[in-house]
């Protein structure tokens, strides 16, 4: 319909035409080459949208999409993190029980309860962007929760020996605390996150209905008995054992049991929810990304997604996503990081999970045992060879703000021998100097760890033990060949940095649960048999 004014507007051109030469007459004359140069980029736009849109649909991504992404606020990211790299990137994905939009009616507890993390891992994507590692973390692991952010603008205490998933309650309220958890997985593994993904029950649901169903197997038959224990009685038949395809509530529930499969645990667990997320990204790639099916799973995946600033738009997001399209299901390896029981809860296995840790710094595939023909030798000497560490335990103790140093050190003594016993952070941060401690009769050994670390100091104390206390004089020690070593050495040049790395040897703990990407989906039905 035509405004007044829009029917107004020639009867003043024409007086303008035929009146006397004004003022208004010049700005118009200069406003014209603007209009010109306003119609040239809107039909810029419109030409690169069609472009755009020929190409797997994304102009209707942009167009729908980009008021439908949450960000969480980055305030709340540690004050000292570890430093950015270029050898590949990672990503931390949650998985959210969220009590909001619609989330109690699908599993999430009561409305208006503290958000937590059900599920949590971190992706490595390698420089070359072709394969990935994606390491689980157990809700109920023990581990330090650094400072993080209050809703009162406060900060927290750091909090040894508290279970992980507690770190996205931090602050109590409804959503979580995502920046807190990526603070704690920080200092957990030394990795700078680079990108945050948390996806809450109705979006995970969303997204399994968009995609027509995921193809899971189950090892024996489940009833509502196992999803909720609490049950006086066994209940209906969920799933019928074998191979089936399930989506929305079915999923939900698949990736959630706990009980009547394996041992029960959290870890088993994980297991199928590594074996999910595989035959998601399966069906995802072999539906292929047409405009038809590309709108309804971006418009699923941001229903109840919140991402870090770096991702809060539909061009960052879709740029992110189509940046790892090349990664291939068969060069992408899921793991658990090293665990036992400790009692209910989950305890790190040390030094095996500093090894894992160090070697994603380096940006380097992983490898079970041996590191094979080809590869950079391990950090551990071979046989005939000195080692310096024998029948020498040393607990590790990380006394800066600086994450992941701790792992770092304890990584590279294990490969020189020695029995690292535990890690963690030192009774203060604030130690200028690296100290050796170690009780009576103890020297020798002591000596042979500051040896390692140039500038070390010795110190007599009354316990029988030997303490490594990292101070900021701390370096990377001098390990060639060893894992610990390659974050601050750079691919020799003209090498792709996503392929010239030779696998590292990591501990079995790591490897022999390790699940391939490409893996049948009815493979590895113990889940979760002992720790």
């Amino acid at each position: 319909m035509t405004s007044t004014s829009d029917q107004a507007t020639p009867a003043r051109h024409r007086r303008r035409r035929s009146g006397p030469p004004r003022r208004g007459r010049a700005r118009g004359r200069r406003s014209a080459p603007r209009r010109t140069r306003r119609r040239i980029r809107a039909a810029l736009v419109v030409v690169l949208s069609l472009v755009v849109l020929g190409t797997a649909g994304a102009g209707w991504l942009y167009l729908r999409l980009n008021g439908a992404i949450d960000t969480f606020d980055a305030k709340g990211l540690s004050r000292s993190r570890p430093e950015a790299t270029s050898r590949g990137e990672n990503i931390l994905v949650i998985g959210s029980d969220a009590r909001t939009g619609g989330n109690s009616a699908l599993g999430g507890g009561d409305q208006g309860d503290v958000g937590r993390s059900d599920t949590a891992f971190l992706l490595h994507v390698y420089a070359g962007r072709e394969r990935a590692v994606a390491v689980s973390i157990p809700r109920d692991t023990l581990v330090t929760v650094p400072p993080c952010l209050l809703p009162d603008g406060s900060w927290t205490d750091p909090s040894p020996d508290t279970m992980f998933n507690a770190a996205f309650s931090v602050g109590g309220t409804e959503k979580g605390n995502p920046a807190c958890t990526v603070n704690t997985v920080e200092h957990l593994s030394g990795l700078r996150v680079d990108h945050t993904v948390v996806v809450d029950f109705t979006g995970f649901a969303a997204l399994t209905s968009a995609v027509g169903g995921v193809t899971v197997c189950l090892p024996n038959d489940v009833y509502e008995g196992d999803l909720n224990p609490h049950r006086a009685d066994r209940g209906r038949l969920l799933f019928p054992e074998g191979e089936q395809t399930v989506s929305g509530q079915r999923a939900l529930d698949y990736v959630r049991i706990r009980h009547g499969i394996g041992d029960g645990s959290d870890i088993g667990r994980i297991k199928r929810q590594q074996a999910f997320v595989a035959a998601l990204l399966k069906k995802v790639r072999a539906d292929g990304l047409t405009p038809g099916r590309l709108l309804p799973l971006a418009e699923a995946a941001t229903e109840s997604l919140s991402v870090d600033p770096g991702l809060g738009s539909a061009d960052k997001l879709l740029s992110f996503a189509l940046s790892l399209k090349n990664i291939d299901l068969g060069n992408t390896t899921f793991v658990t990081i090293p665990w036992r029981y400790a009692g209910s809860r989950v305890a790190v296995v040390e030094p095996d999970a500093s090894r894992l840790w160090a070697a994603l710094r380096a940006d380097r595939p992983l490898n079970a045992g041996d590191a094979g023909e080809g590869a950079a030798p391990s950090a551990t000497p071979g046989p005939g060879a000195s080692t310096p560490g024998e029948s020498v335990t040393v607990d590790v103790r990380n006394g800066t703000t600086r994450p992941g140093l701790a792992s770092e050190a304890a990584a590279f003594l294990s490969g020189r021998g020695f029995t690292v016993t535990g890690i963690g952070d030192a009774e203060r941060q604030d130690h200028a100097a690296t100290v050796v401690r170690h009780g009576p009769g103890l020297r020798e050994r002591a000596e042979a760890v500051a040896a390692l670390f140039p500038g070390a100091e010795l110190e007599s104390v009354p316990e029988a033990v030997v303490t490594l206390v990292l101070g900021q004089s701390y370096t990377t020690p001098d390990d060639p060949g060893g894992a610990t070593s390659a974050p601050d050495q750079d691919p020799a040049p003209g090498r792709d940095p996503g392929r010239s790395q030779d696998p590292v040897a990591v501990p079995s703990s790591v490897t022999t649960d390790a699940r391939p990407g490409d893996a049948s989906p009815c493979s590895d039905l113990s889940y979760g048999s002992g720790g």
